[in-house]
């Protein structure tokens, strides 16, 4: 493993509107590092997936040090969260395996997906209320790992595309499809799944995530804006990001179930309430961000502009 420590004028570029408004800090990565996805941990510091690397990033945001830990031979690491047990998981589609990386030793295990399975083209992950973690791959692959014994299972979804997956406060295990264009809920007995289409078509669901009552929360990167479906009434509503008709990328509720969506034509991140229905702006001070993915924490929604090899966070 590689440990850097980026100069201090690296570390955080922030600034606020007023004392009282959200700040947003970048901080610069190694080049190359290609930040795909980030995943915070409770003792401050961030985890992310370095695509172009093949390697599981560290870093602390209060001392800048990165550490940089390689998954494996070919490597293409695209999802990171981490788990009950404390530890980062990774869907790593260099190596077609789910890898588990210990929080202590940084020892990598990996969990090969079934043979018939060979190129899932693996995207994200979720660990539903059993602690049985659930991902996709864009070739059109659904499946689970038990991490008590190691047993991977996979199936074909209805159409390629799996992409983003959520867990809702239910239990219940959701995944978007990009380029099938649907929604979809996952029987976690028998992996069948139930499609959900869009209100439009060829909207391109790309990440879904739930909220706090279990209303589920989608971008839609073709036809640019977020949706909400309420699987209780079966019904959608979409709200339009403030300028861009396509290019919505991530999707993340926070613990006040704010809406935050990453705007790729704006270069900016957007923070939608749902109260007033209204949006607040946070664009990046460099062009090309490519914000693909947000997570965050209380107070804190974290995202890697994977475009210019940099950690965003918008704190409040």
């Amino acid at each position: 493993m590689k440990f850097i420590t980026p100069t201090v004028t690296a570390l955080a570029c922030a600034f606020a509107t007023s004392a009282f408004a959200a700040q947003v800090s970048f901080y610069q990565l190694p080049a190359g590092n290609y930040p795909h996805d980030v995943a915070p941990a409770a003792d401050g510091t961030v985890w992310y997936s370095g695509q172009q690397k093949g390697i599981l990033g560290r870093f602390d945001p209060k001392t800048g040090k990165n550490e940089e830990i390689p998954l494996g031979p070919g490597a293409a690491p695209h999802g990171v969260i981490v788990g009950p047990d404390g530890a980062p998981w990774i869907t790593e589609g260099g190596q077609n395996a789910i890898a588990r990386v210990d929080p202590v030793t940084r020892q990598v295990k990996l969990f090969p997906l079934p043979r018939e399975f060979a190129y899932a083209n693996l995207n994200t992950a979720t660990f539903d209320k059993k602690g049985i973690l659930w991902f996709t791959g864009q070739a059109g692959v659904h499946g689970r790992v038990d991490p008590a014994n190691g047993k991977v299972e996979a199936w074909h979804s209805p159409r390629p595309g799996s992409y983003g997956i959520t867990t809702t406060p239910g239990g219940d295990v959701w995944f978007a499809s990009l380029a099938g264009d649907y929604i979809g809920k996952i029987d976690t007995g028998t992996g069948a799944v139930t499609i959900v289409d869009p209100p439009r078509k060829r909207s391109g669901p790309r990440r879904i995530w739930s909220d706090s009552k279990g209303m589920l929360w989608v971008s839609f990167w073709n036809a640019g804006g977020i949706g909400r479906y309420d699987p209780a009434t079966k019904s959608w509503k979409v709200w339009s990001m403030p300028k861009s008709t396509s290019g919505t990328y991530s999707v993340y509720v926070d613990d006040k179930d704010r809406v935050w969506a990453t705007d790729w034509l704006a270069n900016a991140i957007q923070r939608f309430d749902p109260v007033t229905e209204t949006f607040e702006t946070f664009p990046s001070d460099k062009r090309g961000a490519s914000v693909r993915q947000m997570l965050g924490r209380p107070g804190e929604a974290w995202g890697g502009e994977s475009g210019n090899d940099r950690l965003v966070v918008v704190r409040d």
